[in-house]
């Protein structure tokens, strides 16, 4: 990958490009039920502000709950420098002191546009998260994939996670791994 990408906050400028990217995954990934990982409700909202507004209400520890979930995180959008384009959409949750978050959720969920699959966004958009939560002094990111998801796995063999375990979620094989995030 050549292209230059920053993890910015969802905002307004962007709103008609969240929403491409919204219909993209819709239309793409129609029979995926994590099609939206790391994109929290964008699934179900009405609109690109709607889905911006609760992005930052999930920021804190305060308002987190307004929109139905208990543990404070900030999603970013990947951005490809060169033309603007959003390309995925990560989240970064502050801790994972939650019976999901710390079994299987773990601290960030991330999507590629389909469109921009296969070209290496996925690994720099972790690599760059990874630098938020060193911001936020996490000092280990708990990341986890399903086993049949080798893309998944690379981005985060690439990013230097170390395998933990693999798991039992709900009849569907996990596999868990630590990033450690002060090196």
């Amino acid at each position: 990958m050549t292209d230059i990408m920053k993890l910015i906050a969802p905002c307004p400028e962007y709103a008609d490009e969240i929403w491409a990217f919204r219909a993209e995954v819709l239309e793409k990934d129609a029979d995926n039920e994590d099609q939206f990982a790391g994109c929290m409700s964008l699934n179900s909202c009405r609109s690109a502000e709607e889905w911006i507004h609760i992005c930052e209400l999930r920021k804190s520890e305060e308002t987190c709950r307004e929109v139905g979930t208990e543990v404070p995180s900030n999603t970013y959008l990947a951005i490809r420098q060169n033309d603007n384009r959003l390309v995925g959409i990560i989240d970064l949750r502050h801790h994972i002191n939650h019976p999901i978050l710390g079994t299987w959720g773990g601290h960030c969920g991330y999507s590629v546009r389909p469109s921009e699959r296969g070209k290496g966004y996925a690994k720099e958009m972790l690599r760059l998260n990874v630098k938020n939560a060193k911001k936020r002094r996490i000092e280990k990111m708990l990341v986890t994939c399903d086993s049949d998801n080798t893309a998944s796995e690379k981005t985060i063999l690439a990013n230097s996670g170390v395998f933990e375990s693999t798991i039992n979620v709900d009849g569907t094989e996990m596999k868990r791994y630590w990033i450690n995030v002060s090196e």
